[in-house]
């Protein structure tokens, strides 16, 4: 699927692998090579993109929408922050990070305003992993009063199809 398109607004990006954060200028010709899991992969001035399906209207298609309620408690609501790991998918199956299994664990600290999480990937040598770490920032910072978010890539355990949700092994055809 690669068609050209101009952007509409200046868009967030981030590079493929590294998962640098980079803009893309309002009036730019990309490339849209890969539309997956609600995210955009484009090329722009030869370099490999990622664009979160939030922003997909800067690159004129339909954006991805992802709303969360202040509750007013001035808090860091744990259920939301599941809700917007939920909403990052692995670049190559649109399966959600959660039901991969690749979540491990999330700590808030309700002074600091943090979320701490630990995750994995499918496989340690995943070239995707600095750009899916990027996925996890910016969606988890959408959450209400969340001012910081770390995200630690962990190995131990290994991950394993076991890991994955009953309904990600058979979106991804796993059961036998």
């Amino acid at each position: 699927m690669q068609k050209m398109v101009v952007t509409q607004r200046e868009c967030p990006a981030r590079r493929v692998p590294s998962g640098d954060a980079t803009t893309i200028p309002e009036g730019q010709f990309i490339t849209i090579n890969q539309a997956l899991g609600g995210n955009y992969t484009v090329t722009y001035q030869g370099n490999m993109l990622r664009i979160d399906g939030m922003d997909a209207d800067a690159i004129g298609q339909e954006p991805e929408h992802l709303t969360f309620e202040d509750d007013g408690s001035g808090e860091v609501v744990e259920d939301q922050v599941w809700k917007a790991l939920n909403s990052v998918f692995d670049p190559e199956i649109p399966i959600s990070l959660v039901s991969l299994g690749l979540i491990y664990s999330v700590s808030i600290d309700q002074t600091k305003k943090s979320v701490d999480i630990k995750m994995t990937l499918t496989a340690p040598g995943c070239g995707m992993g600095p750009v899916l770490v990027g996925d996890v920032k910016y969606r988890v910072a959408k959450v209400p009063n969340v001012k910081g978010v770390n995200v630690e890539l962990v190995f131990d355990p290994p991950w394993s199809r076991e890991m994955m949700s009953e309904e990600a092994q058979l979106e991804a055809g796993l059961f036998f």
